[in-house]
């Protein structure tokens, strides 16, 4: 199965250009027939409003993951210059304006993210990431609006939805520098396809006038055609917005979002949509996907579908040694065995318990086990202490303690550095022993 089928087969495709037949005077072929002629050049934007990618963003950029892997060649452009404008779709109201340093600090945070989803290194078809601010800053204010405002009506620009919407509003409106955006994503896919041979954009469903914008400026200023494809804008079973969760947003970085944190983000899929979060965000082959929603529907207490879909997410994202922490931290705070538990785990425990800390000093001279369950919080008092010990629900390791005058010591040490405490079922904690 070619790339624009295995998307259909995924629901990731929202719309994609067409040409009329009377339209087709150079023999420009329709999408599908030009996917599976050649290997073409393709890119996706985005722009670079924090310091980090958010899971709502992996949709076009695991796109073009796809394409990558079918033997396209894509381009991953950072808006250093259109992230210091912001489009307009989807907002209700203007973007804070980020100065150009704050920018320059998100692409360079942003980078490595990328590398985790598309390939840079490989000697055969290398992705690249270029920075639109790097086209953009030489071209003078009077050379834009000469040289590219001129292929460009108001009329078409207020048709854009997200326009039409901010003008309707009059107690918030839309600048003239948010509603010039389309400008300059439009220049974004002219140049690529002048410089690159870029013959393809993606993005999510609200960028289709951005993308359509842009084919038109390449068709006339370059006489050839150009082709977008849009990919749909994910929404929970529920109603609710993807991507966001109690805490907040889910972002790609585990300095913003853990590990942990966002493992149980798609662990905790809802029922109804874990086959289709399977589709829509994970490499896995079509058979087997296949299978897990037969598992699914056939089962879905045993949630494998859910299981294999964090598992995916967490290891394409962060890397294989720590999705086993999370699948291992996940186990132990829902009850599971401290046996083996490795290092790499209890970095993560200890950004997900309550923590304490004490000396190895100490702990030599042996540490009070009522001491330790107040210093990691676990109990409130020395006295709520001495009762929770003798009520039998504390443990050091997964060991019972039954005696109040029990101390912590270097032996309960793990990885020679932290004691794990647990109070009832999967009240845990984390004891550090400092130098």
């Amino acid at each position: 199965m070619d790339i624009f089928e295995d998307i259909q087969w995924r629901g990731l495709l929202s719309d994609y250009t067409r040409f009329a037949e009377s339209d087709a005077a150079d023999k420009a072929p329709q999408l599908p027939d030009l996917l599976k002629q050649k290997q073409v050049t393709l890119y996706c934007g985005f722009d670079p409003t924090a310091d980090s990618l958010h899971v709502g963003s992996l949709v076009p950029l695991i796109g073009l993951r796809r394409f990558q892997l079918a033997g396209h060649h894509v381009i991953a452009v950072a808006g250093g210059a259109t992230g210091s404008i912001g489009d307009p779709s989807g907002k209700t109201a203007e973007r804070q304006l980020l100065t150009a340093d704050h920018i320059r600090a998100n692409v360079e945070a942003i980078k490595p993210q990328l590398s985790r989803l598309l390939d840079f290194d490989t000697p055969n078809n290398p992705a690249r990431l270029v920075d639109n601010a790097d086209w953009f800053r030489p071209i003078s204010f009077i050379d834009f609006l000469r040289d590219v405002g001129k292929f460009f009506t108001v009329n078409q620009m207020v048709a854009k939805e997200s326009v039409r919407a901010r003008m309707e509003d009059r107690e918030v409106g839309i600048s003239y520098t948010e509603f010039s955006y389309m400008l300059l994503q439009a220049y974004d896919f002219y140049h690529l396809a002048d410089k690159f041979g870029c013959e393809l954009q993606i993005g999510g469903s609200d960028q289709w006038g951005n993308i359509t914008a842009g084919g038109d400026l390449i068709r006339k200023k370059l006489s050839r055609q150009a082709y977008g494809l849009t990919l749909p804008l994910i929404t929970k079973a529920d109603g609710t917005k993807f991507g966001k969760t109690e805490s907040g947003t889910i972002w790609l970085d585990a300095k913003r979002t853990s590990v942990y944190q966002f493992y149980q983000f798609w662990i905790n899929t809802d029922d109804r949509d874990a086959v289709r979060y399977l589709k829509f965000f994970t490499l896995l082959p079509q058979d087997t996907i296949t299978a897990f929603e037969a598992s699914h529907t056939a089962n879905p207490g045993q949630r494998d579908a859910h299981k294999a879909l964090a598992k995916e997410m967490t290891t394409l994202l962060h890397g294989e040694a720590a999705c086993r922490a999370a699948e291992q931290a996940t186990a132990i705070l829902f009850g599971g065995s401290v046996e083996d538990i490795t290092a790499e785990t209890f970095g993560i425990l200890r950004g997900e318990v309550p923590s304490g800390t004490t000396t190895k000093d100490q702990l030599s001279a042996g540490f009070a086990i009522v001491e330790a369950l107040v210093a990691t919080q676990l109990s409130a008092s020395k006295g709520q202490a001495r009762k929770d010990i003798e009520g039998g629900c504390v443990y050091v390791i997964g060991v019972r303690v039954t005696d109040v005058t029990r101390a912590v010591t270097t032996a309960d040490l793990l990885h020679g550095e932290v004691v794990l405490l647990r109070k009832g079922k999967r009240g845990y904690a984390v004891l550090t022993a400092l130098e």
